[in-house]
């Protein structure tokens, strides 16, 4: 299940399963009974259980959930807010079925409870919490009482992922059919505990009229993309890639990234460079080649042979006004390209040049920002608040696919289509490990792997790397653990035999 759905496209699945014959009360006790087996398995029967009730369909959720758990022994205090009268029909119909006392939603609500079931806003919510349901969150936290979420935690925009005011920091989250955006985008995902999708009777054969445009990035999502490897095949069949060397006082990130395109499987690499840092790059590499040029004319020169597939300029680029030359000279070659921190930021005074100049050329480019460079150069997207509409409109005004960085990095190509990651641990926040991604997605371009796919796949495989190594990790490390990450992928897809 790795499609991600916003508020609205979960809205259509659910019209369109009863549309097709599913009954919206059906799938409200599914959903119910759900949440109340999340609290069973978590927390011993007899637990007093407070649920939370909000007007609409979570609330609606809520008196199921409390039913099923007071039929499995827990003391249950159910509380709404609002007046029972006012419920639209399925949630007035459940709390119909509920035949103990309904009690105004308040603080009083919380006295005794061990557990909380958070029903009062899921996906429907619109506002910023305030009031009684702002009180409420507030001692609840105070409290640390554990709570189980319905959907996704009151106070998250389950499509955007930021908090509106406050939110509850559930301890679980039940959500139903599909996960939704804002629980893999920060800072949502902080405050919904372990998420779990259930099914609730949608057919999944609704997913063709909603069109998905958003997945969390999995290899069941690029892995039968991955270039795989011929026993008759050579290095050239592997592809050559080229990157691009900072001045003679800031050459490792390239080294870094010409490491990590290597390891990734690109048949060769070699760091092009200027003759004054020629040496510094040439007594520290081996495998890896090192190609002089004589400024941006003599990088031209370089990158017309044709069987370069794909170059990476930016890592320890530097700050000099040749820079920007450099990069145009990357973006008139054949190969695709690759814009890495300085070679996104050169242009920090002349965006929509870089993005002519990506436009008119037929091979793709990626760029690989970070928040910071991002706004450099999408200085108009800063107010903004969803990262990942950020980047598809980033992808869109460019032309390149985006992969914009951090805990939940989004991939976003120029048509829409968008990956979240999830896997990324937080010691992979350390110098020059975006170099080393930025070079794993250079050596995957250069197998012959579509741009989107590659940088989806780099992104995974970037994370795992981290997590495969453990604390302690520096970017030279990420490189020497890619083989055993490989490894676990071939078993997984056979990319390898």
């Amino acid at each position: 299940m790795l499609e991600l759905l916003t508020s609205e496209e979960m809205a259509r699945a659910e019209q369109l399963a009863a549309e097709a014959g599913t009954s919206t009360l059906t799938m409200m006790e599914n959903a119910g009974r759900a949440v109340a087996e999340e609290v069973v398995r978590r927390y011993p029967r007899g637990s007093r259980v407070t649920v939370l009730c909000g007007p609409g369909n979570n609330g609606g959720d809520g008196f199921v959930c409390a039913r099923y758990l007071r039929e499995r022994g827990y003391q249950v205090r159910l509380a709404l807010l609002g007046k029972q009268e006012e419920l639209h029909r399925d949630p007035k119909e459940m709390a119909r079925r509920w035949d103990e006392a309904i009690e105004p939603l308040s603080l009083q609500s919380l006295e005794g409870a061990q557990i909380i079931v958070d029903a009062i806003f899921g996906t429907g919510l619109r506002d910023d919490i305030g009031g009684a349901v702002a009180q409420i969150i507030e001692e609840v936290t105070a409290r640390k009482l554990p709570v189980v979420s319905v959907d996704v935690p009151t106070g998250i925009d389950a499509t955007r992922g930021n908090v509106r005011g406050l939110a509850f920091k559930a301890a679980a989250t039940i959500t139903f059919f599909r996960r939704k955006t804002g629980h893999v985008l920060l800072p949502g995902r902080l405050y919904c505990g372990d998420v779990r999708a259930v099914e609730i009777g949608i057919p999944a054969t609704v997913l063709a009229d909603i069109a998905p445009r958003t997945f969390a990035n999995d290899p069941d999502f690029w892995l039968r993309y991955y270039p795989k490897l011929r026993l008759d095949g050579h290095k050239y069949d592997r592809g050559h890639a080229v990157i691009v060397s900072g001045p003679m006082e800031s050459t490792g990130a390239a080294r870094l990234a010409a490491r990590a395109a290597l390891r990734s499987g690109a048949g060769l690499v070699t760091v092009a460079t200027s003759k004054a840092a020629f040496y510094i790059n040439a007594a520290q590499l081996t495998a890896i080649m090192v190609a002089p040029f004589d400024g941006a004319a003599g990088l031209s020169d370089y990158l017309s042979d044709p069987r370069i597939r794909a170059t990476l300029i930016g890592p320890g680029a530097g700050r000099d006004p040749e820079v920007k030359d450099l990069v145009l000279s990357v973006l008139a070659s054949d190969a695709v390209a690759v814009l890495d921190a300085e070679g996104i930021t050169a242009f920090e005074d002349a965006p929509a040049e870089l993005f002519e100049q990506i436009r008119a050329r037929p091979a793709p480019t990626i760029m690989t920002p970070h928040e910071g460079e991002f706004l450099k150069v999408f200085p108009e997207l800063e107010d903004e608040v969803s990262k990942l509409e950020r980047a598809r409109r980033a992808a869109e005004l460019s032309g390149a696919v985006i992969i914009l960085k951090g805990a939940d990095t989004v991939v976003a190509a120029p048509d829409g289509l968008a990956a979240i990651s999830e896997n990324a641990p937080p010691w992979l926040a350390t110098a020059g490990s975006g170099d080393v991604l930025a070079g794993l997605v250079t050596g995957l371009l250069a197998q012959g792997m579509a741009a989107f796919d590659a940088a989806s796949a780099a992104v995974w495989i970037h994370g795992e790397l981290a997590t495969t190594y453990g604390p302690g990790l520096i970017a030279e490390d990420l490189t020497e653990v890619l083989p055993a990450v490989l490894q676990r992928l071939d078993k997984r897809g056979k990319i390898f035999s």
